[in-house]
């Protein structure tokens, strides 16, 4: 099956719609346009195909999830407060059966303890977290690897 077939699922929670607006000191300028531009490239690229959701509705996401079994290479997922709360988010993660790789854009672990812990860490291939937007291409290029 061609790569394109079988695209990388891009998911972004709570808020992440006000990428460029809300706390450019820790989250940047780059708005959520910028950041499923910089996937979808780095995806073309390496000869993938993007599937890209943001979503404030914590069910609306374990929908999506749901629903791409069978149908993706792998999910890069940047949970947002979703993270640190959903047991319910992090068990639907598994349901597709393929690599997940956790990306934040600020450094989680050194900002406020709350922060700290991620549901979904344990199930993730790989966390980036810190690298701004670059994270999510850095994640692309490892999820094309794991899946390569």
């Amino acid at each position: 099956m061609a790569n394109e077939e079988r695209p990388i699922l891009l998911l972004n929670g709570p808020n992440l719609n006000t990428l460029g607006l809300r706390q450019p000191e820790i989250y940047g300028t780059a708005t959520l346009a910028d950041v499923v531009a910089l996937v979808e490239r780095t995806a073309a690229d390496l000869g993938y195909g993007v599937r890209a959701l943001q979503t404030n509705h914590e069910g609306e996401m374990i929908d999506a999830i749901h629903a791409a079994r069978g149908q993706i290479s792998g999910i890069v997922v940047n949970p947002a407060g979703w993270t640190h709360t959903s047991v319910a988010l992090a068990d639907a993660l598994v349901v597709p059966e393929v690599p997940v790789i956790e990306v934040h854009i600020s450094n989680v672990a050194a900002r406020e303890p709350f922060r700290h812990h991620s549901y979904v860490s344990p199930i993730a291939s790989a966390v980036i977290a810190g690298c701004g937007i670059r994270g999510y291409e850095y994640a692309v290029r490892q999820m094309v690897t794991l899946v390569s």
